[in-house]
């Protein structure tokens, strides 16, 4: 799999994937207009992603096989200063459900975060009845920290989730104070 920050050049394969992908996506997204995820209004969308990259407020990848769009994972609401940390989201293909794409595409953002990026904590929540997004997530090192009551409006519905967490490992030892 080939995976690479995304680009306006990719608004067409975007929502491509997306239109494919649509039944199966909305399970876990908010209740989206009708032309979100049109060409066009990538096409928006995608300038201001290249502008928050380049600046170092967001990263979002995407991961091809055979040239075909199969994954996205995103780092956003980047918080430096003494905090270091932003949030992880993603999805992938229906089709490549079960195929270890997501644990790849997630495991190249977070060396992102924390080698480029600099970041000491990526925070990931899932709603609890997600037990791929669980599974997913403990095979990544996140550890569970607690529940959101009613977090997100998910499919029109406002939905509890499992709030998690990956320290950066470089961090792990605190020095001592005398």
């Amino acid at each position: 799999m080939d995976i690479r920050l995304v680009t306006r050049d990719d608004a067409e394969r975007l929502a491509e994937y997306y239109r494919s992908n649509s039944s199966h996506f909305c399970r876990w997204e908010p209740i989206r207009e009708r032309e979100y995820y049109s060409e066009a209004s990538l096409q928006v969308r995608l300038s201001d992603h290249e502008q928050l990259q380049r600046s170092g407020n967001a990263a979002y990848f995407i991961g091809f096989y055979n040239n075909n769009l199969i994954a996205h994972c995103s780092l956003t609401n980047i918080v430096y200063g003494p905090f270091r940390a932003c949030n992880m989201g993603y999805g992938v293909d229906k089709k490549w459900e079960g195929t270890g794409t997501m644990s790849k595409i997630c495991a190249a953002a977070i060396e992102y975060a924390f080698a480029q990026l600099e970041l000491n904590r990526i925070m990931a929540n899932y709603m609890r009845c997600n037990e791929r997004s669980a599974n997913l997530l403990k095979k990544l090192g996140f550890s569970e920290e607690g529940l959101a009551k009613k977090y997100l409006n998910i499919n029109g519905r406002w939905e509890d989730h499992v709030l998690t967490s990956l320290v950066n490992p470089a961090n792990l030892e605190y020095p001592l104070h005398s």
